[in-house]
């Protein structure tokens, strides 16, 4: 049995046998792993590290230690606090020995086992805990709301023995839930653990599609969150709209990041300080940049008519050194502005005639009727 028939929380997509799916996990792209070293034959890969996937995008690195022969896709019965866990391999080899390098090592270099492929009561066990987890957090989020509590469950994890659940909740402040524990408790009959969470990290858990039309970043391959803030928004020239900026975690979209290093490099060949330019024009004041095209706008009065033109970056700088040293250009606008050559819509207009779009075959046939009836001879006449 495979994962295909088990999902735990995860979004199916399509496999294309031509696409960057093939050697990813089936029917899941939380997370999803592409094993790129699948079709090389290294003889010391190690076998000894396996990485397996709980619910969502939970994952952990276990120790082979029985040397089970596993695939992606195997479900497996793995160590857990108190008692066992039902998760699926996700990687093996050496795509799992470098993930367990990325995680912080334990202190006594031990790592939970990996028991034996699960077998049919262990699966049958673990969707009827799968069965219990959604009502379990309405519950929940029922008896917090009793409690006036102010906190929001998130998602419920049961383990797979029915013995644990794991609920994940986020709060702005910190909130005690010792009372809501006890009736937790009570009502549920398992071991309860709490764990809070982050927007972030929740919207990544749950899933959504963005406004791109993909799958959150944070669900499909994201799984170390930077600080995102608005002066990558500025760095940008992107509108400060927080409606347009936020994701579905209600915080700045981690995009805004991606290609904050392009901009970054090319906005070091602009002036530091960005001043106005004297010309015997007038003042010329900045107005907006393009920043791969290495263009500065810049809007000047010309016979109290604003005009706006763009200057290339070198000579916006020699202009500046100009100034700098008492000199005032002619005009500063010694470049053919963008858009090329101007277009007078009136004079295209009057240019062309109003039977341009006539059908000419159809006038030419029209005309041709109109010789035969005048050249057509008369009865009377001989």
């Amino acid at each position: 049995m495979t994962d295909r028939e088990y999902e735990r929380g995860c979004a199916t997509s399509s496999v294309d046998e031509n696409g960057c799916n093939i050697n990813s996990v089936d029917c899941c792209n939380k997370l999803n792993v592409y094993d790129w070293t699948e079709k090389i034959n290294d003889p010391l890969a190690q076998e000894r590290f396996v990485e397996v996937r709980f619910k969502n995008t939970r994952k952990g690195i276990y120790e082979n230690s029985s040397k089970l022969n596993l695939k992606p896709g195997d479900i497996v019965a793995v160590e857990s606090s108190p008692g066992h866990d039902i998760g699926i391999v996700s990687a093996t080899g050496h795509i799992a020995s470098l993930q367990m390098q990325k995680q912080k090592p334990s202190k006594d270099n031990t790592y939970k086992k990996i028991y034996r492929k699960a077998r049919t009561s262990d699966i049958q066990k673990w969707q009827d805990a799968i069965s219990r987890e959604i009502p379990t957090m309405l519950r929940t989020r029922e008896l917090a709301d009793m409690l006036n509590l102010s906190m929001k469950i998130g998602d419920v994890e049961f383990q797979g023995d029915k013995t644990k659940a794991i609920f994940y909740y986020i709060a702005e402040e910190r909130v005690d839930f010792r009372e809501l524990i006890k009736k937790m408790a009570e009502e549920f009959r398992i071991r309860i653990e709490m764990k809070q969470i982050g927007a972030r990290q929740e919207a990544g858990r749950i899933g959504g599609i963005g406004p791109c039309g993909r799958e959150l970043c944070c669900t499909t391959w994201m799984s170390d969150f930077v600080s995102v803030s608005t002066n990558s928004a500025r760095i940008q020239e992107l509108s400060l709209n927080p409606q347009k900026l936020a994701g579905q975690c209600s915080k700045l979209k981690c995009c805004l990041n991606y290609e904050l290093p392009l901009y970054l490099d090319a906005r070091r060949m602009f002036p530091a300080k960005i001043v106005p330019l004297k010309t015997k024009l007038g003042t010329a004041y900045h107005i907006k940049n393009d920043i791969f095209k290495q263009l500065m706008y810049y809007e000047i009065k010309l016979n109290e008519v604003p005009v706006i033109r763009a200057l290339n970056v070198s000579r916006v700088k020699e202009i500046m050194e100009l100034n700098n040293k008492g000199i005032v250009p002619e005009d500063v606008f010694e470049i053919e502005k963008p858009g090329g050559r101007s277009t007078n819509f009136t004079d295209e207009l009057n240019s062309e005639s109003l039977t341009r779009f006539d059908n000419n075959d159809k006038q030419k046939k029209r005309n041709k009727k109109k010789r035969r009836k005048f050249n057509k001879p008369k009865k009377n006449e001989k």
